[in-house]
């Protein structure tokens, strides 16, 4: 059976200690590569750099790092560094959950939707709760849903966006539907030394969907939450009221 190739990226950068683990914890899988932006790139979604050239940096056999996002490490890595098309991608592990609401921002999971994009079956993996984080159980999970995608595939354009407890063990796996998690306090007020008034966003206290079988709840109940998340973003319900109560399509 051929090596398989393995393209690891994240979106806290070339040096973070999640995709130290994520490496060390995958390279028993197959052949791995790690292609990751030069510094932190956290909430930057799945934005492209367009104005202006990105450059890539040999830091040593297999790891590879580019002054961009995350979408910008796969897209140029599948595109013009690897010689063959990898059989997996995984982002991560990422310091901080990616839940609920979080996705629509997070560069962890925009790096493994470009990957479904092309056809690459894909997941994102993160680690969350209370720092310095412990990446132990993220990496067992890890080593052991790349092993099932890499045995068994994933539904067309589906990737998995999987977040784990900080620490050596959870209570339980759990296949969970994205929830809704929305932050209270996060826009916090700051003067600059002349006084003038600047805004800073981040903190604050998230609220927790109380829908159990989400990926919020689940999480904060102590489980490993496993959510498969599809390209499409069509509401298709939302076809049929345009079309029925609103009218859109038809005559005049």
């Amino acid at each position: 059976m051929p090596m398989k190739t393995i393209l690891i990226t994240n979106d806290d950068g070339i040096h973070s200690p999640g995709i130290v683990a994520l490496q060390q914890a995958l390279s028993g899988l197959g052949r791995t590569i790690v292609i990751a932006p030069d510094r932190d790139n956290s909430a930057v979604s799945h934005s492209l750099t367009m104005n202006r050239p990105l450059k890539v940096v040999l830091l040593r056999e297999n790891f590879y790092t580019i002054d961009g996002t995350p979408t910008d490490c796969v897209a140029v890595g599948l595109k013009k560094i690897l010689s063959v098309r990898p059989d997996l991608l995984v982002s991560g592990i990422n310091a901080g959950a990616n839940l609920g609401d979080d996705i629509s921002y997070s560069g962890t999971v925009s790096a493994a939707i470009e990957g479904t994009m092309y056809g690459i079956p894909s997941m994102a993996i993160s680690v969350g709760g209370e720092p310095p984080y412990d990446y132990r159980a993220a990496m067992q999970i890890a080593v052991c849903m790349a092993g099932k995608i890499l045995r068994n595939s994933l539904p067309g354009d589906t990737l998995l966006n999987i977040n784990v407890p900080s620490g050596s063990s959870y209570k339980k796996i759990r296949v969970t539907r994205q929830g809704r998690r929305l932050w209270e306090n996060s826009i916090h007020e700051t003067l600059d030394p002349r006084g003038a008034k600047h805004y800073w966003i981040g903190g604050g206290t998230p609220v927790t969907d109380p829908g159990e079988d989400t990926d919020v709840h689940t999480f904060a109940d102590g489980n490993v939450s496993i959510t498969p998340i599809q390209l499409d973003l069509t509401n298709h319900a939302g076809i049929t009221f345009l079309k029925e109560k609103w009218l859109v399509e038809g005559g005049r």
